[in-house]
C-alpha cells in the first residue's frame, strides 16, 4: 500500500510504498529504457511508449506516450543527483503543464516489513506553488508507484493490467 501527501501550501507531494524487491531492482525499473515502457501505464488512463535517459548527472531523460483520449503527451527532465541504488533526483517537465519544471527526488531505502525484505520507496516532487498542478500529480504518482510495484514484484505489464 503506498501513501501519498500534498503539502498545505500545494508545493510538494511525498509519496511512499514498500515494494518486495532489492534497491537495484527498483532503480532499474525506474531508468531501464526497456523496462519503463513495460510498466508505465493502463488502458483507458495513460500509457508510456517510450523512455531514453542517460542516468548520470547533467544526463537528459525523455518520455513519450498516450493520455486517455490517445493525444501524445512528452515529459522530459534533466538529472541532478544518480546515487546508484540508493537515490535520483531530476527536474519534471510535462507538455500537460506547459513551462512548469518541478523537481522529483526519489529515495530507495532497504527494509522490512512483516516477514517480506525489500526496498522503501520515497518520493519528493517539489515546485508546485502557485500552478494548481500538485492535485492531479499527486493521483498520478499513487498510480505509477502500483504500476512499478506490480511490475517488479509480479512482473505485470501494461498489456497484463486491464
Amino acid at each position: 500500500m503506498s501513501t501519498s501527501a500534498v503539502s498545505t501550501d500545494t508545493d510538494v507531494i511525498t509519496s511512499e510504498i514498500f515494494i518486495a524487491a532489492p534497491p537495484e531492482r527498483i532503480f532499474q525499473a525506474l531508468t531501464a529504457r526497456a523496462q519503463v515502457p513495460q510498466w508505465g501505464g493502463q488502458s483507458g488512463m495513460y500509457r508510456t511508449t517510450f523512455w531514453e535517459g542517460e542516468v548520470r548527472p547533467g544526463g537528459k531523460w525523455w518520455q513519450k506516450g498516450d493520455n486517455a483520449a490517445g493525444e501524445p503527451f512528452e515529459v522530459t527532465g534533466e538529472y541532478s543527483v544518480v546515487e546508484l541504488p540508493r537515490r535520483l533526483s531530476h527536474t519534471w517537465q510535462a507538455t500537460w503543464t506547459g513551462d512548469l519544471t518541478t523537481r522529483v527526488d526519489w529515495m530507495l531505502e532497504p527494509a522490512t516489513e512483516g516477514d517480506r525484505t525489500g526496498t522503501l520507496v520515497r518520493l519528493r516532487h517539489s515546485r508546485f506553488a502557485g500552478s494548481g498542478a500538485a492535485e492531479a500529480h499527486d493521483q498520478g504518482w499513487k498510480r505509477v508507484f502500483a504500476w512499478m510495484r506490480d511490475y517488479v514484484e509480479r512482473g505485470e505489464t501494461m498489456a497484463k493490467r486491464t
